[in-house]
């Protein structure tokens, strides 16, 4: 088995040949952070990487493996942390100089789970400061590169997430989701990035504070099976966390596989009212018509509601300002001038403001549950346009028309406000070649038709060899 090959494995399949001695920790350990050395300098996915760390911990997982002990299941397995995300022991810095020295003293529960099915932390990945931003860059380590042109961006805030699972270094990457931060990625790679219904995963502990009603913690992979797999080590209540969700015993893998016939899906090219590339909804048209042949029963259709940017800019603002209202005076010069910025913005809203956002987003969200009364799913482009320039944070216009700075990405954030489950799945190329996503919506709770469309999309039209000119 040669470098390339182990470095292109899946989880499933690393986790696999190791428990049967077909390769060892040490020897995947070795091969992925020869990679990162390799591609990370042209990237720049991982802002952290803890090699010793790593090796050490390789080790001790190829002596359980020799001495025949119970391993979990994904034992000497290589993976990243998005750098939001508390690491017990490994800096932690939310992609800000106001905590470029930082070293948490506990793991965030995700963490702890990962490690408890003999995971192996490898490094952090690089985010736009706490994580604001669509596009992945910041003061303190500078911008990550998209690996399929290194002049446009990867996409945020999980970029370097997306970036390093693409390239292959480490094949599980966990990043965060307020808006879109691990499907926006997702799509603008190649990967797949699953945001479970809200509450399925704890959130505690990470940067920033005051998103708990929006963040989701989740994974960035390769394949569906992958991501599935991580959703059974990482989903389950835990009480530190008041909005997790019940445990249901349920496992998503053995849902995964054989068609979908009995599903209605929904098809809205622009959910009533986004602005969409050309090249994005020729892409992401002919991938809704494959549902049909997967045995669903597909139609157009977009929920009877306005855009929701109001509502979710005002929340995510208001919070922001409150979260840093005591800090901003003393850290302003430290801060990303656009970011200080937004969260002024935050501070000046009235208890008035907020609270009819709040009200505006219940009243969106019953249009949405009335809509998932009659369609299982909803499809949707994941993002309005293909990946652009790296010195850009969006265009503001979209095939000749003017948007706002949130036009690109208006597919995504709705089901931050909704809460419900929503992946990213590669479904075609741009004209020059950048990848293309489709978003699948599931119904409240639903991740398992989630994960099992988007497996029967996979294994339809199949992208896990498709991989990034970067070598």
């Amino acid at each position: 088995m040669d470098n390339l090959e182990i470095c292109c494995m899946s989880v499933a399949e690393m986790a696999d040949a190791i428990k049967t001695k077909k390769i060892s920790p040490v020897e995947v350990m070795e091969v992925v952070l020869r990679r990162i050395e390799q591609l990370n300098p042209k990237v720049n996915a991982y802002c952290i990487v803890v090699a010793e760390s790593a090796m050490r911990q390789a080790k001790d997982a190829e002596t359980m493996v020799m001495r025949g002990k119970e391993l979990g299941p994904l034992h000497g397995v290589p993976i990243s942390i998005k750098d939001l995300i508390f690491t017990k022991g490994i800096r932690t810095t939310g992609g800000s100089k106001i905590y470029k020295d930082f070293v948490p003293q506990q793991d965030a529960i995700v963490v702890e789970r990962l490690r408890a099915a003999g995971a192996i932390v490898i490094g952090k990945t690089n985010t736009p400061e706490f994580g604001w931003l669509g596009v992945t860059k910041n003061e303190l380590f500078g911008v990550t590169r998209n690996p399929w042109n290194l002049e446009v961006t990867p996409g945020g805030s999980s970029g370097g997430a997306a970036a390093a699972v693409a390239l292959g270094m480490g094949p599980l990457a966990i990043g965060t989701d307020v808006g879109g931060s691990i499907r926006i990625p997702s799509s603008f790679c190649g990967v797949f990035g699953f945001k479970h219904s809200f509450g399925r995963v704890p959130q505690l502990v990470g940067f920033p504070p005051g998103m708990e009603t929006l963040s989701h913690t989740g994974p960035i992979t390769r394949t569906v099976r992958d991501a599935a797999l991580t959703m059974e080590v990482i989903a389950g209540r835990d009480d530190r966390d008041p909005f997790s969700l019940p445990e249901t015993g349920l496992s998503y893998l053995p849902f995964l596989g054989g068609d979908l016939k009995g599903l209605k899906v929904a098809w809205s090219k622009d959910l009533g009212y986004a602005i969409v590339d050309a090249q994005v909804l020729r892409a992401t048209e002919t991938a809704a018509k494959a549902f049909t042949i997967l045995g669903a029963s597909v139609e157009e259709a977009s929920p009877k509601a306005t855009s929701p940017e109001k509502s979710f800019a005002t929340i995510v603002t208001t919070r922001l300002g409150a979260a840093f209202k005591d800090k901003i005076g003393a850290w302003e010069e430290q801060v990303e001038p656009l970011l200080a910025g937004f969260i002024e913005r935050g501070r000046a809203k009235s208890a008035e403001e907020y609270m009819q956002a709040c009200f505006d987003r219940l009243e969106y969200w019953e249009k949405i549950r009335t809509f998932f009364e009659k369609y299982d799913l909803l499809l949707t482009p994941t993002l309005a346009v293909p990946p652009f320039a790296i010195d850009s944070f969006g265009p503001r216009v979209i095939d000749g028309v003017k948007v706002t700075a949130f036009g690109w990405w208006q597919f995504t954030y709705p089901f931050n406000l909704t809460g419900l489950p929503a992946a990213s799945v590669p479904c075609g190329s741009s004209d020059d070649g950048l990848p293309i996503g489709l978003q699948i919506v599931g119904r409240r709770f639903d991740d398992v038709t989630v994960l099992k469309a988007a497996a029967a999309f996979e294994q339809a039209l199949p992208w896990v060899d498709k991989r990034p000119p970067l070598e």
